[in-house]
């Protein structure tokens, strides 16, 4: 694809979420969860959408899911809606109107909870991030992602 976005002198952007603060969302939990290797707490995810998305869980779940099997140790992973093992990260999928999107990784201990929570209030945040997507793909050639539109 890359060698074909070169020939063609193109370019290509792949995100499973276009909005911007679901993409800096997703490298603070990054952060967090290698922060939480060796501290004894549970990690789990609660993510709430409109009663007419059909996934479950979302796109964007699975992408925070799959960050956090990248960089906790104890976790080799994810699961939706059921009992969890130890090894396993629990993903809770909640389908409530009119919510556009909310996203919580989870950090629990016996004795204390450690949270970062994304709330969608719209749907212009998704759409706006296209577009600064496609703004920063013109003229470019190769393979793109959020990460570069937001310099990370």
């Amino acid at each position: 694809i890359k060698a074909h976005c070169n020939h063609h002198n193109s370019a290509i952007f792949t995100a499973t979420n276009f909005s911007l603060g679901v993409n800096l969302f997703f490298e603070m939990s990054k952060q967090l969860t290698k922060i939480m290797n060796g501290h004894n707490y549970d990690c789990n995810i609660r993510e709430i959408h409109h009663t007419e998305k059909k996934d479950a869980p979302s796109g964007t779940a699975i992408s925070l899911a799959e960050q956090i099997l990248a960089n906790l140790r104890r976790k080799d992973q994810w699961i939706n809606d059921q009992t969890a093992a130890s090894n396993q990260l629990l993903i809770h999928s909640e389908r409530i109107d009119p919510a556009p999107g909310t996203h919580q990784v989870k950090y629990s201990s016996s004795i204390d909870d450690i949270e970062i929570i994304h709330t969608a209030h719209t749907r212009k945040g998704f759409a706006s991030g296209a577009v600064l997507a496609a703004e920063f793909a013109i003229q470019k050639n190769g393979i793109f992602t959020m990460k570069e539109v937001l310099g990370l």
